[in-house]
């Protein structure tokens, strides 16, 4: 068993650019609010309204035109544990035809009675995609040799943090590729610090894995939230789009920031390649599994610069799975802030993917802050949306589009609804003098 520091230790990288605890809520409440409301409409308006908790869950109704397995939530036994909740998720998934508008109708339900219609605001900046990582689908990837490389500095970082106070961004995410070094990890502390100095900004980390002692450093001079996305659950499908790392490793990191005391998010692709509906269903339960406060996922898109670069999603034939998906991870997670990521619009895009997941679960958008000038060379995946555009005309477009879906922005910091809504850090924060170091 790898230590701590070990698990998640990743590849040290100190040069510059080369060329360039709450238990999970229970299921019954999301069957009143939207499982027995979708078989409700599936069952054609017949009386089906019985509460989980007095429901005998062998009795499935013959009216209802859905798998029977989907009646058959999931049982919570004397000791706190689901009997069947794989089941349950699995049934959700095989959903098709008109039932899945009704699926959709019951998640955005539960999203609304339990979440609320405001949209909270995540100003994505990706500030370097210097990485030391060589995944077998990103552009990014170490080993691809036609990506310019660049590192934002702390005083262009915090320009943007302060103009999104305007944006009506109440959280920075902080991404990039993953490049750990002492002395990067000592500036991005830095950073932290003197945004939440200068600004009101909740501020969320997503830079890959690291051990313990980072991660509580981060922490303890502001960090709020970590992202970091487990990806797939099946440990085979990890290893093969992941070399030099490993599952287990990844859900180490997760652990370890969550005995921490920081709000933790992560997610997983949808349609890696070998992914069946099985491994679907059980990535959407580690998640539940996890307690996760927010929960991010979208479609595997690999860029042509890439191993996997020619090898289509699982779902190709039938891409609405990735709603689906969002769905059923809405109602197997009603507490989580689940955001609309940009990937649905790179497949979605009439209407807009993302449109159409706020519809269908989200709560959550991560418009992207990052300055125009860097945003070509942040190519995860193709068909990236809003290269050509800054942050300026993303805060101006979201806008918009929120009208016309009838919902608002968030308002206040947007913390967990799992752990109250409050700050992170465990010790007062000294401001960091001003300086133009990287971060």
């Amino acid at each position: 068993m790898p230590t701590h520091a070990e698990a998640c230790r990743p590849p040290d990288l100190d040069q510059p650019p080369a060329g360039g605890g709450h238990a999970p809520q229970g299921f019954a409440d999301v069957w009143n609010a939207g499982i027995g409301g979708f078989l409700l409409e599936l069952a054609g308006g017949s009386i089906y309204r019985a509460r989980m908790d007095n429901l005998d869950h062998r009795q499935r109704p013959d009216s209802v035109n859905l798998s029977r397995d989907a009646l058959q939530v999931p049982h919570v036994t004397a000791d706190g544990r689901e009997d069947n909740a794989a089941e349950w998720v699995a049934a959700l998934l095989r959903t098709s035809g008109p039932a899945r508008k009704a699926l959709y109708m019951s998640a955005d339900r539960v999203r609304r009675e339990r979440m609320g219609d405001g949209v909270f605001l995540r100003g994505i900046v990706e500030f370097s995609n210097i990485c030391g990582r060589d995944c077998h689908y990103c552009g990014i990837r170490s080993s691809n040799r036609d990506v310019r490389r660049y590192r934002m500095d702390a005083d262009e970082i915090l320009a943007v943090a302060k103009n999104m106070v305007g944006w009506k961004q109440t959280t920075i995410v902080l991404q990039s590729g993953e490049a750990a070094s002492p002395e990067g990890d000592r500036r991005l502390g830095d950073l932290i610090r003197r945004i939440k100095a200068e600004t009101d900004l909740s501020v969320t980390m997503s830079v890959g894995n690291r051990p313990r002692d980072v991660y509580s450093h981060w922490r303890d001079c502001g960090m709020d939230r970590y992202l970091l996305r487990f990806e797939t659950s099946d440990p085979a499908l990890f290893a093969q789009i992941h070399p030099a790392c490993t599952l287990g490793e990844r859900l180490e990191c997760l652990h370890i920031l969550r005995s921490l005391g920081v709000q933790v998010g992560s997610g997983f692709m949808i349609g890696v390649p070998g992914e069946t509906p099985e491994v679907l269903a059980a990535n959407i339960l580690l998640c539940r599994n996890l307690d996760l406060d927010m929960i991010g996922i979208g479609p595997f898109i690999p860029h042509p610069c890439t191993p996997l670069g020619k090898t289509a999603n699982a779902y190709a034939a039938d891409p609405e799975m990735h709603f689906v998906a969002l769905a059923a991870l809405r109602l197997a997670n009603p507490d989580a802030h689940i955001p609309a990521t940009t990937a649905f619009d790179a497949v979605f895009t009439n209407p807009s993917g993302r449109d159409l997941a706020l519809q269908r679960g989200a709560n959550v958008f991560m418009p992207n802050s990052t300055p125009g000038q860097y945003r070509k060379d942040y190519m995860l995946y193709p068909d990236k949306p809003c290269v050509d555009e800054n942050g300026a005309l993303c805060a101006f477009c979201i806008v918009g589009r929120l009208e016309m879906l009838g919902r608002q922005i968030g308002t206040g910091p947007g913390h967990s609804r799992k752990r109250g809504d409050r700050g992170v850090p465990a010790s007062p924060i000294a401001p960091a003098a001003a300086g133009s170091g990287r971060p």
